[in-house]
């Protein structure tokens, strides 16, 4: 068996007592002592979250932005000003989803990736064999930590553990980067709240990490990270969606640039495809838990659900699950927990949006 991957950060977790797993083969915390607390502390205040085993790629050279036109499914011409994230899926020659993964502009030809930690290597793989007519330099960055601190009060805890921020990045809005000497700040996230995802020398990650805990931000694991992507209706990869699934049929249509002339990979075979399911939110009526692989039974036929848990913001089950095309929110159908059939309703996600309930 082949030893777990640390991250910069891994012997910190461990003298901070936090209880460590093996997340697709590297050893993560999961929590601290408390996942409830951590998950709370993140809607109600501000949480962060080592993000390190997911891998920034640098691109760079004349045809970057050519290069990952054909790339990815959502167009980069989007991207207009320096420090612009687009959010997007990297699709197989069938439709499939390779990744998910946010695209940096960095000004001229320059570019960041960051895609998922268990997908990263074959990420890897296939990014250099399509970069090879486009002569360009992809560079995997693994001298970079990551750090994500989330929640209401975020910002104002990152600026206190390190002065000078606020004036750089105080007028970012959602979805912009800014890059101050070797620190890459983006106000970026994976919880539904506000914060910064924020990358910068392995050497330097264990001393911001102490900054921001002396700062006021409670360190959160990877079990609260996934009940609040979760409730804020956020995929993810290998669950919601992967190589077998369309973009399409996983909630994820508005990344998928059909309407331009622009040619990307899996284009043509999401253009003739038939979509049959949706991925839509359910919510359990009955007593019980949601997980994924449970079935759902509707009244145009069975679906699956792809992710499931116990809301702490909402005290109820959720879940993402992907089920035929025609059933539509308020809609009561069954799922299989244990043998039994308990109600559920279909609901829009996402489910929690800065800290409140979005579905009545």
């Amino acid at each position: 068996m082949s030893e777990l991957k640390k991250t910069p950060l891994n012997d910190t977790h461990r003298a901070l007592n936090a209880k460590m797993v093996d997340f697709g083969g590297w050893d993560m915390p999961v929590n601290y002592g408390s996942q409830i607390e951590e998950h709370h502390a993140v809607r109600r205040d501000a949480g962060m979250f080592d993000v390190s085993h997911m891998l920034p790629v640098d691109v760079e050279g004349e045809n970057a932005r050519a290069f990952l036109n054909q790339l990815v499914a959502n167009n980069i011409d989007k991207l207009k000003e320096p420090g612009k994230a687009l959010y997007s899926c990297m699709l197989n020659e069938a439709g499939g989803v390779i990744d998910d993964l946010i695209i940096y502009w960095r000004g001229d030809n320059r570019y960041r990736i960051v895609v998922n930690a268990g997908t990263a290597d074959k990420d890897l793989v296939w990014m250099f064999k399509q970069a090879e007519p486009f002569g360009i330099n992809l560079v995997p960055r693994r001298d970079l930590a990551m750090i994500a601190v989330q929640g209401p009060n975020a910002r104002q805890k990152v600026w206190n553990a390190m002065p000078g921020l606020e004036d750089v990045t105080a007028d970012k809005k959602p979805f912009n980067a800014v890059e101050i000497g070797e620190m890459f700040v983006a106000r970026t996230g994976y919880t539904g709240e506000d914060g910064f995802e924020i990358m910068l020398p392995v050497k330097a990650a264990p001393f911001f990490w102490q900054a921001l805990i002396e700062a006021g931000v409670k360190p959160c694991g990877l079990g609260a990270r996934d009940t609040l992507r979760l409730e804020a209706g956020m995929n993810l990869y290998g669950q919601d969606m992967d190589e077998t699934t369309s973009p399409l049929e996983s909630g994820l249509a508005w990344t998928v640039d059909l309407q331009s002339e622009r040619g990307f990979i899996g284009k043509s075979a999401l253009q003739q495809s038939e979509i049959t399911h949706q991925l839509a939110g359910l919510v359990l009526q009955d007593k019980g838990v949601l997980r994924a692989h449970q079935k759902v039974f509707t009244r145009h036929g069975e679906g699956e659900i792809t992710s499931g848990t116990f809301s702490p913001t909402l005290e109820k089950s959720i879940a993402l699950a992907r089920i035929p095309l025609g059933i539509a929110p308020g809609e009561e159908v069954e799922v299989e927990i244990r043998d039994k059939k308990l109600k559920a309703k279909v609901v829009k996600y996402p489910f929690v949006r800065n800290g409140k309930s979005l579905i009545g």
